[in-house]
C-alpha cells in the first residue's frame, strides 16, 4: 500500500456483493489477522510495540484482542479494569502516579493506529458474563461506554462475544451488540462464538452483526469422531463457510479461530500431537477459496503472551512469546493475502463445477475459485489436477504454479482454455506439499501470482 495507511482509504464496509470487505473508495481490504488475546494484560508498552511492529512486518493488518479478560486480573502494571468488580466502574482514570488499566488500552491501540494496524476488540470475555452474571442492561450500558470511548479511533473493529455460543446470556450479547453499534456506528462488528459453532446462528439477522465469524476450532477428524462418529466437520473449516453463503441476507464470513500453531490437538490432550505449520496453512487456505473474505491466524505462546518465567501455561505452553513470533506459520500466512490481491478481489467466487469427478475427501480435496479472467485451484495434498475449462475469458490461459510455503510463483506454459485439462504440481503428492494452480486470461496481462495486481 506504498507506506499509505489503510483508512486513508475511507473506513471498512462489505462490499456489495455481499461476501468481502473493502475500503469506502473501493481499495479491497483482505483481513490477515492475529490472536493476542492477552496483550493487553501480560505485555508492556515496550512488549506491545514489539509485537505490533513484529505482526506488521509480517503482513499482518488485525490483531484481535481482549479488553476484557477477568474483572479482577491485573495488567503488568498492577491495574484491574474495573472498580469492586463492577462494569458499571470502569478503571479509566489517569494521574501523573500511575497510568489505569483503560488508559493502558487507549496506549495500546493508539500504538496499532501509528503502525496502521486494525484492532478487532472483544469488548468482554464471553467467561466473565458467565462467572460474574453480568445482566443486559449491565451489559447495554457499558456497551455504550466502551463504544463511545473508541468510536473515533478509525482502527477498532468489534467482536461481541467471546469463545461463546450466542444462545447463552443472549439478551446481553444482543444489548451490548447494539449499544456499540448507536455508540459507534461506523465500525465494523461481528460476534466471535465457541469452538465448532458461528455467529450466523444466532444473529445473521441483526443489524449490528455486519459479518458473520466462525471458530473452527482445534480438535482433529479423530477426536471429533470419538463424540459423534457420523461428523463431517473435524478439521473441515470450509463447511462453516459454505453455511454461511447458503444464508441471507448476504454476510461475509471468517475463520476468527482456526487451530493454533503449536498447540495441542483438542487443545486439553497435552500429549496430543501439536498443529505443525503445515496445518495452519492449510487452514487458511481451505476456508479463503471456500469464499471467507480473509483469515485470522493464532499461536499458542504468543496469544497467552507466554515467557519462559512462567513456567507451563495454557494447553502446555513452555515457550517464550518473543521466540515464538518467528515461526513457520506465522511467516507464511501473508503468501496468501499477496495471491488473492493479485487478482480482482471482488471477483472471486468458489466454484466446485470446474473440477472434473470428486472434489476429494478430508486432506486430498480440492477448491477452485474463479474470477471474470482467472481461475485459482488449491491442494494440500500436491495431488493432480484435473478441470473444465473455458469458465472465464479468453481463448489461451496462462499457467503457474504458486507455493504457498514461499511465496513465489514458476510459469508453466500457456494452454487452449478449452475442453478437459490435466495438471500436476511440481512435487510428489503427500500432504503438506500443497500448491495453487493460477490460470489466467493471457491477455489481460497479469504479473506473477503474489505480485501487485497490474494489466
Amino acid at each position: 500500500m506504498n507506506n499509505q495507511i489503510a483508512w486513508d482509504n475511507g473506513r471498512l464496509i462489505v462490499t456489495e456483493n455481499g461476501r468481502f470487505l473493502q475500503h469506502a473508495d473501493g481499495t479491497p481490504f483482505f483481513w490477515l489477522g492475529d490472536t493476542a488475546w492477552l496483550l493487553l494484560k501480560r505485555t508492556t508498552r515496550e512488549q506491545a510495540l514489539t509485537y505490533l511492529r513484529d505482526r506488521k512486518n509480517k503482513g499482518y493488518n488485525v490483531i484481535q484482542i481482549m479488553l476484557v479478560h477477568d474483572l479482577n486480573s491485573e495488567n503488568v502494571y498492577g491495574r484491574v479494569p474495573f472498580r469492586d468488580l463492577d462494569l458499571d466502574k470502569p478503571d479509566a482514570e489517569r494521574s501523573p502516579e500511575f497510568t489505569s488499566y483503560w488508559s493502558y488500552a487507549d496506549e495500546v491501540i493508539g500504538m496499532a493506529e501509528r503502525e496502521g494496524l486494525y484492532v478487532a476488540l472483544v469488548p468482554v470475555w464471553g467467561s466473565v458474563v458467565e462467572h460474574y452474571s453480568i445482566n443486559a442492561g449491565t451489559a447495554e450500558r457499558y456497551g455504550e461506554w466502551v463504544g463511545n470511548r473508541y468510536k473515533d479511533r478509525p482502527n477498532v473493529i468489534w467482536l461481541n462475544g467471546g469463545d461463546i455460543r450466542g444462545s447463552d446470556n443472549r439478551d446481553v450479547w444482543l444489548n451490548m451488540g447494539r449499544a456499540i453499534r448507536k455508540a459507534a456506528p461506523d465500525h465494523l462488528m461481528t460476534f466471535h462464538p465457541y469452538g465448532r459453532t458461528q455467529s450466523s446462528t444466532w444473529f445473521h439477522n441483526e443489524d449490528w452483526l455486519d459479518f458473520n465469524m466462525f471458530q473452527s476450532g482445534h480438535r482433529s477428524y479423530d477426536q471429533m469422531e470419538e463424540d459423534n462418529p457420523d461428523t463431517l466437520v473435524g478439521e473441515d473449516n470450509w463447511r462453516f463457510v459454505q453455511i454461511d453463503w447458503a444464508k441471507v441476507p448476504l454476510k461475509p464470513t471468517i475463520d476468527g479461530e482456526p487451530s493454533y500453531e503449536d498447540i495441542p490437538h483438542g487443545l486439553h490432550f497435552l500429549e496430543a500431537p501439536r498443529w505443525k505449520v503445515d496445518d495452519v496453512r492449510r487452514y487458511a487456505y481451505w476456508s479463503v477459496f471456500a469464499g471467507a473474505f480473509g483469515h485470522t491466524y493464532g499461536h499458542n505462546a504468543v496469544m497467552q503472551f507466554h515467557t519462559e518465567e512462567r513456567g507451563v501455561g495454557a494447553y502446555g505452553c513452555t515457550r517464550s512469546w518473543i521466540d515464538a513470533l518467528d515461526d513457520d506459520g506465522a511467516k507464511q500466512m501473508v503468501h496468501l493475502k499477496h495471491l488473492v490481491l493479485s487478482r480482482p478481489y471482488d471477483e472471486r467466487t468458489p466454484d466446485e463445477t470446474a473440477i472434473c469427478g470428486d472434489p476429494g475427501y478430508r486432506y486430498d480435496r480440492l477448491f477452485v475459485n474463479l474470477g471474470k479472467s482467472y481461475l485459482m485451484a488449491y491442494t494440500y495434498t500436491g495431488r493432480t489436477i484435473t478441470l473444465r475449462l473455458g469458465l472465464f475469458s479468453g481463448k489461451r490461459a496462462a499457467v503457474w504454479w504458486f507455493n504457498p510455503r514461499t511465496g513465489e510463483s514458476d510459469s508453466a506454459g500457456v494452454v487452449d482454455n478449452e475442453g478437459t485439462q490435466e495438471f500436476v504440481p511440481p512435487t510428489v503428492s503427500v500432504p503438506g506439499n500443497d500448491w495453487v494452480l493460477v490460470l489466467d486470461d493471457v491477455d489481460q496481462g497479469f504479473a506473477a501470482p503474489g505480485l501487485p495486481l497490474s494489466r
